[in-house]
């Protein structure tokens, strides 16, 4: 949906943890799981949190496995020679996980696990590796991304990051916490609305928009930076709607400083502004292809919202949907090949993936007011915002449509979603 970024001066404040955190409820699964046990790791009641438990969410809240009783097992298998794979196939198992921890002089821990084929008894991804307390849920992330991996031929991203706006009687705060939602932490906080936070490519940098002066603008925020950014974009009138390229060195943004709403391309600091769409119409909300060559975008030019693609230095628009007279947010999957957005249906706004070379259309979601989508960097996620009892969540609904997730802070408002790519190992 086409938003009006009307905000007042946002504060930055140091890195701290969130009050609350993002709870996560599974309301819809997939089909076809695969049928995985995840044994408890041995000595891992020294630990401050169960790395077990921990894999376990992260695997369910997929859709892709289905979790096995493992209760009964005595004593914990944490080799190979030690499981009984004809129990485990009894149990119908086709994946089994197994591990230890071990508690070393300095106070370390040394985690060990192994990921099992119980159908082939075959030793599929081993890991070890030596951390401290704050380091358990980033070792037990990497561990079912490896497993989700392994299994499933594509990457997992239970080691990503989100952002999101809060607010909270008249605090807004941006967040940015764990895939799973915890580790929150506000980088930005106001009095007044914060929209359109988007990440860039390395994930170092927020590229978001504040209201400066009683108007919208746009800033670029190191995530390891404690002060106020200048900002990048500045010009009369609105500066809003911020999209990375791929190669993280410029921004598309919309700005309104010519008279209507167009598109521009500037350098990430702000430098070597350049106009790329020239209407007399509302051109908004652009999105780079994953390959840098073509702009999705938001227009009604046409003479109701639709979405339109160009290549990425400008040129001349080629209208993409056709179904229905308000069609908007484009967002192009990590491969290319499919395109999400939001489209009014009788009254309702909800969440359309249009697979772009047969242009099949399907419906994701069927929420009254669906908005703000975001896909995970593997593609098979899709976070967004929508309304529940006139108050604002996230929801998650796959690719497929089959899982669906709702996930939310405890009487607080929650709202444009942004899900983080892949970090550097």
């Amino acid at each position: 949906m086409q938003k009006l970024a009307i905000l007042l001066a946002a504060f930055l404040v140091a890195a701290s943890p969130a009050r609350a955190q993002l709870t996560i409820e599974i309301t819809g699964g997939g089909a076809n799981q695969i049928p995985i046990a995840v044994l408890p790791f041995v000595g891992e009641s020294a630990l401050p949190e169960s790395i077990t438990a921990i894999v376990e969410q992260d695997l369910s809240r997929s859709g892709r496995f289905r979790s096995l009783f493992v209760g009964g097992v005595n004593p914990l298998p944490s080799e190979v020679s030690q499981v009984d794979f004809a129990e485990w196939k009894s149990r119908l198992a086709d994946a089994l996980v197994i591990g230890r921890m071990q508690t070393l002089p300095d106070r370390r821990f040394d985690v060990r696990f192994r990921l099992l084929d119980v159908p082939k008894q075959v030793l599929l991804a081993e890991f070890a590796v030596t951390l401290n307390a704050a380091q358990i849920r980033v070792a037990a992330h990497k561990i079912a991304d490896i497993i989700y991996e392994k299994l499933t031929g594509e990457r997992g991203v239970f080691s990503t990051r989100i952002a999101y706006v809060v607010k909270q009687g008249i605090r807004y705060e941006l967040r940015v916490a764990d895939a799973d939602g915890h580790g929150a932490r506000s980088i930005v906080t106001s009095t007044e609305p914060i929209m359109s936070p988007v990440w860039s490519p390395d994930g170092t940098r927020m590229a978001y928009v504040s209201f400066q002066n009683k108007k919208p603008v746009l800033f670029v925020q190191s995530l390891s930076a404690t002060q106020l950014p200048a900002p990048v974009a500045n010009y009369k009138g609105s500066n809003s709607a911020p999209a990375w390229t791929p190669d993280g060195k410029q921004l598309a943004a919309v700005l309104t400083k010519d008279g209507s709403s167009q598109i521009y391309l500037m350098n990430a600091d702000g430098t070597g502004l350049r106009r790329i769409t020239f209407s007399g119409a509302i051109d908004t909300e652009p999105f780079f292809t994953p390959d840098g060559q073509f702009i999705y975008f938001t227009s009604d030019r046409g003479g109701s919202p639709q979405i339109y693609r160009m290549s990425a230095g400008g040129g001349n628009p080629q209208r993409i949907t056709f179904e229905g007279d308000y069609n908007v947010s484009p967002r192009v999957s990590p491969d290319g090949k499919t395109l999400v957005y939001v489209a009014r249906s009788s009254g309702r706004f909800q969440l359309v993936a249009m697979d772009l070379q047969n242009r099949q259309m399907q419906a994701l979601t069927d929420g009254q007011r669906d908005e703000s989508p975001s896909i995970a960097p593997n593609g098979r996620m899709i976070l967004y915002a929508t309304d529940v009892d006139n108050r604002g969540v996230l929801a998650a609904v796959s690719s497929d449509g089959r899982v669906k997730q709702r996930l939310s802070v405890q009487a607080a408002d929650v709202r444009e979603p942004s899900w983080g790519p892949y970090l550097a190992n």
